[in-house]
C-alpha cells in the first residue's frame, strides 16, 4: 500500500515572507461564492508538534492569529507533542502560552492531548493537569454545536483496553451529526512514522461501526489528508513548527510538507477541510460529505 517518495526540504525560507491578511486564492473565490449566503454551524482549528518555541511556531501562530482576525473560530485541537523534548512543565510558556497567547486572551479554548515527547515527564500527567489544555483526563470527549469530539491517548502505554471500552460505549451512545476523534499518532501516514497497523487494527473498525468521520492526528511533521477510507478522512496536522519530508501513498488526497494548520467549517451536509500555510495560503482544500455510507470527498474547486 505505501509508496514512500520523500520530497526533501531545502528549510525554512518561507519563514522570511510577511504574513498576509488575505486568505482567498482564485479557486478559493468559487468556494467562498458557494457558501456565501450561510454561516458555518462551527469553525475550529487543528495542529500538532508545536511545542518548541522556535520561529517555525510562532509564525505559524501569527497565521492562526490572523485568521482567527478575519474567520473567528470557537475551539483549536491541539495534537499532541505540546512540549519538546520531554514534555517538562517548566517550559510551557515558550512552548505554549507565549506564541498562542492571542487565542488565549480570546478566551479560544485549546483541547490537547499527549504525545509520545509529552509522556516522557511523570507520565504526561503535568500537562493532564494543566487548566489551559483542557484535558479531562488522557483521554476525554466533548460536544460543540453539531460535532461530538473524542479525544485519545494514543502512546505506547495508554490504558488500551479501558480506553476503547470507553471509546465505543461513547461512540454508540453519540447522537452528534459529525463525530470527530483527534490522538497523537496516524492510522494512515505516507510521512517518516509511517502507518500504524496496530491502531488501524484498533480504531479503525470503530470508527466504520460508529459513523467517525474525521481523525485528526500529529506525530508525522507534515500535513496529509486521506481520500476516504471506509468512510473516515484521515487528517495529519503535525507541521505547527517544523518539518520532515512526506511522500504519497495510494490513499493520499494531498500530502504537503510546510508549515502549516488545518480548519475545519462545520455544516449540517459537509465539512470544509482547509490546509493553510506561511502568509495565509490555503494550499488544500476539500469538502467531506455528511452521508456516511455514500460519503465522498469532493474537490471544491467545481
Amino acid at each position: 500500500m505505501k509508496r514512500r517518495n520523500f520530497l526533501y526540504l531545502s528549510g525554512l525560507g518561507g519563514l522570511g515572507l510577511a504574513l498576509s491578511n488575505h486568505y482567498l486564492t482564485a479557486g478559493e473565490t468559487t468556494l467562498n461564492n458557494a457558501t456565501k449566503e450561510s454561516s458555518p454551524l462551527l469553525r475550529f482549528t487543528a495542529l500538532g508538534d508545536v511545542g518548541t518555541g522556535n520561529q517555525g511556531q510562532i509564525a505559524i501562530s501569527e497565521v492562526i492569529k490572523d485568521y482567527f482576525q478575519q474567520r473567528p473560530f470557537a475551539l483549536t485541537l491541539l495534537t499532541g507533542d505540546n512540549i519538546y523534548e520531554n514534555g517538562e512543565i517548566e517550559r510551557i510558556g515558550a512552548a505554549f502560552e507565549r506564541p498562542y497567547r492571542f487565542l488565549r486572551q480570546k478566551s479560544i479554548p485549546i483541547y490537547a492531548v499527549l504525545g509520545n515527547h509529552d509522556v516522557r515527564t511523570n507520565n504526561g500527567r503535568d500537562q493532564v493537569n494543566y487548566p489551559a489544555f483542557n484535558m479531562q483526563g488522557r483521554y476525554y470527549t466533548f460536544s460543540k454545536s453539531i460535532v461530538q469530539f473524542f479525544a485519545l491517548d494514543t502512546n505506547e502505554n495508554a490504558s488500551w483496553s479501558e480506553q476503547l471500552l470507553w471509546l465505543e460505549k461513547s461512540l454508540a451512545r453519540s447522537t452528534a451529526t459529525w463525530k470527530v476523534v483527534f490522538g497523537h499518532h496516524p492510522l494512515y501516514s505516507s510521512g517518516v512514522h509511517g502507518s500504524s497497523s496496530l491502531l488501524i487494527e484498533k480504531l479503525s473498525p470503530l470508527f466504520s461501526r460508529y459513523g467517525v468521520q474525521l481523525y485528526v492526528n500529529g506525530h508525522d511533521h507534515n500535513y496529509e489528508r486521506t481520500e476516504l477510507i471506509e468512510g473516515t478522512t484521515y487528517l495529519t496536522c503535525g507541521a505547527g513548527a517544523k518539518t520532515r519530508p512526506v511522500g504519497h501513498s495510494d490513499w493520499t488526497a494531498n500530502s504537503e510538507a510546510r508549515l502549516s494548520f488545518a480548519a475545519i467549517d462545520v455544516y449540517p451536509q459537509y465539512l470544509e477541510i482547509k490546509g493553510i500555510g506561511l502568509g495565509g495560503e490555503v494550499f488544500d482544500r476539500a469538502r467531506v460529505e455528511n452521508s456516511y455510507q455514500n460519503s465522498r470527498v469532493k474537490n471544491p474547486f467545481w
